[in-house]
């Protein structure tokens, strides 16, 4: 991988970042960091991304390819309230690429590692029958003890995410409809042109929540996070089944963007769809002490980052439920106000 990656990042930075020795040797070697308020502990995730399966030509260039397939490890590690520190990235390359292609990879890549202060250490570069293929593994870190699962979800705790959702589904759903088919890829112009240049870089260029995690992990309320990877709901469900609980989340108040609702009136689409079942958002979705939430919140504001109450964990059989408020069309008198919806467990699966 060296041809492709050599001066990337300065040495100095790399040395800053604890790299004892990076790309060039078989293996690359860094220093255990060292915690402000203790003893750390490695917090690892790995994600692949392969072509025609996550992404295809018409949808993401290649710059937005390895800048997303490195924040969607970012995310993970945000996930656990760790920090994220370094990363191998393996790329299997069909032959038919020019070099070009190849350097704009990882033009995208460096991006978003410079972004998040993610030193690159190494990896391997092979060829490909057909598809492109990136995987890649962050490694980070979390103080011992402290990474927050999903498992910690509570009765009485409030239901949050740290940012709006739905809008990379939207963001793909606009650019396979531009795309009509052709595999030439769909300038961002054109998605200013149609008012969902917002949605279209929620998509390509997703920007996990890192600083948020921190914050958040700090105050030591929070109970559990899970990345909103696969969709709301199925992230949901994970905490709900980890944890033991029920999470009520109500429909009002799931964060929509004004141009992901603009754009699904003109499509004749539900927002909420995209919204619970959409996935690769990369915000979180957690759970804090009521107590906390409303402090949580200002305090996350004056950093200028969002953070959205959402619904209450509730004790009962592991779950996941909506609650709509009415009146709606052919709601009976009885649940005018409000009612009820179990949701169902799915988000993305790559084997249904």
């Amino acid at each position: 991988m060296r041809h492709w990656t050599d001066s990337r990042q300065s040495g100095q930075w790399l040395k800053e970042q604890g790299v004892v020795l990076g790309i060039g040797d078989d293996a690359a070697v860094v220093e255990a960091p060292r915690g402000e308020s203790g003893a750390l502990q490695w917090v690892l995730a790995v994600d692949t991304m392969v072509e025609t399966v996550h992404f295809n030509a018409a949808t993401m260039a290649e710059a937005d390819v390895g800048w997303k397939a490195l924040a969607a490890n970012v995310s993970d590690i945000a996930a656990m309230g760790g920090v994220p520190r370094h990363a191998l990235v393996s790329v299997s390359v069909p032959r038919a690429w020019e070099p070009a292609r190849i350097r704009r990879l990882y033009d995208g890549l460096y991006a978003c590692a410079e972004r998040y202060g993610v030193a690159v250490v190494g990896g391997d570069t092979t060829s490909s029958p057909a598809q492109l293929v990136v995987a890649v593994t962050v490694v980070g870190t979390v103080t011992a003890g402290k990474a927050v699962r999903r498992s910690g979800a509570m009765p009485g705790d409030a239901v949050f995410v740290t940012g709006p959702i739905g809008m990379a589904a939207a963001g793909l759903h606009f650019l396979l409809a531009a795309a009509g088919g052709g595999e030439q890829c769909v300038p961002l112009a054109a998605a200013e042109a149609a008012g969902t240049a917002a949605l279209v870089q929620a998509h390509r260029r997703p920007a996990p929540s890192v600083r948020a995690a921190r914050m958040l992990a700090a105050r030591g309320t929070v109970t559990s996070l899970n990345d909103v990877s696969d969709g709301l709901a199925s992230e949901a469900w994970e905490i709900a089944e980890s944890s033991g609980v029920k999470l009520a989340l109500r429909e009002s108040q799931l964060p929509l963007s004004g141009s992901m609702a603009a754009y699904a009136r003109r499509s004749g689409i539900a927002p909420l769809e995209w919204m619970l079942y959409g996935g690769e958002d990369y915000v979180l979705l957690g759970t804090i002490a009521a107590k906390d939430a409303a402090e949580a919140k200002a305090a996350l504001a004056a950093e200028g980052l969002p953070m959205y109450m959402i619904g209450t964990v509730e004790e009962g059989n592991a779950g996941v439920e909506l609650i709509q408020e009415g009146p709606h069309s052919g709601w009976s008198q009885a649940a005018a106000k409000e009612r009820r919806v179990s949701l169902a467990k799915r988000g993305y699966n790559h084997f249904e």
